[in-house]
């Protein structure tokens, strides 16, 4: 897991540059997915990719995660819109999820909003995996890879939900090139505390 493994240490190195020694401390509580629900979510989505499975491993989400009887947060995964903040779901979150959510299944059925021609036009058969939510818990955006692209779509593919306006759109054409994204940006949504 040669990316996931280069992304994790280029974000525990922007933590200690940037904010000090809070990496340290939420690594120092937290933990990887239980096996249980690792084998969960691949019985749920067989194609999970081997680097987010990794990654799971070794942190099983930050978004308001109950580690050492305390809920935690940490920042961990950004997009295409730069110095924006994202946490990690965890792997019981991502299980629970398999469909188009509401809201933006009137975008992918072209009910409103703008919809990357990569997406299927039919949210009933949708199958995304869910895997991050922007800061303000996915309000405002939520990350997912779609394994049930259109014809002109790749299998595995990065979808950006971004709220007001409403838009849904490919960000990578899949769960590596687009940890190799954040790396290239240099792991801008980690700033200075």
């Amino acid at each position: 897991m040669q990316i996931a493994e280069e992304y994790f240490e280029g974000l525990k190195k922007a933590y200690a540059e940037r904010c000090g020694d809070k990496w340290t401390e939420f690594m120092s509580v937290a933990h990887g997915a239980s096996d249980k629900d690792i084998s969960l979510l691949q019985e749920k989505f067989p194609d999970t990719p081997e680097s987010l499975i990794w990654l799971l491993k070794h942190v099983d989400g930050t978004y308001h995660r109950e580690y050492a009887g305390r809920k935690r947060c940490l920042y961990f995964l950004g997009s295409k819109l730069k110095e924006y903040p994202y946490y990690l779901l965890s792997a019981e979150q991502m299980a629970r999820h398999a469909g188009i959510p509401a809201g933006i299944d009137e975008i992918i059925d072209g009910e409103f909003g703008d919809r990357d021609k990569r997406l299927i036009n039919d949210s009933r058969k949708g199958k995304w995996l869910h895997f991050s939510d922007c800061m303000n818990n996915g309000g405002t955006s939520q990350l997912f890879i779609d394994f049930s692209p259109s014809d002109s779509g790749k299998y595995g593919q990065i979808v950006m939900y971004v709220h007001d306006p409403d838009e849904v759109s490919v960000i990578a054409n899949s769960f590596d090139e687009y940890l190799k994204m954040l790396i290239d940006y240099g792991f801008d949504f980690i700033m200075e505390d």
